[in-house]
């Protein structure tokens, strides 16, 4: 629903899929299939992790209202104080993040 209603929408027990070791809800049918098609598409970067603390070199937790699409990725934050941190410098705040990524993502 990030991507087709530009806000976050409570999912549906019967549109359930696990996908990544994770269970994912879907409001409509149309949003499940199209990310079963390319689930790589829609899920957001870093597991849903803060982007912002992920560039830090940690994982942190998010809230729903923090996301962003950016060039057609999906990014959270752990709050709107965060978010806005984060938006200054995106490209830095992602290159960080993509680098820390591979090294964090398995820790607890």
């Amino acid at each position: 629903a990030f991507f087709t209603e530009s806000k976050p929408v409570m999912g549906q027990d019967s549109l359930m899929l696990d996908w990544n070791g994770a269970s994912w809800y879907f409001s409509n049918r149309e949003n499940l299939e199209s990310f079963k098609m390319s689930p790589e598409h829609y899920a957001p970067q870093y597991g849903g992790y803060c982007a912002y603390g992920t560039a830090q070199g940690h994982k942190a937790p998010t809230e729903a209202g923090t996301w962003t699409i950016l060039e057609g990725k999906l990014y959270f934050n752990y709050n709107q104080k965060v978010k806005l941190m984060w938006s200054k410098d995106r490209p830095a705040m992602i290159k960080k993040a993509d680098a820390n990524w591979p090294m964090i993502k398995d820790k607890g």
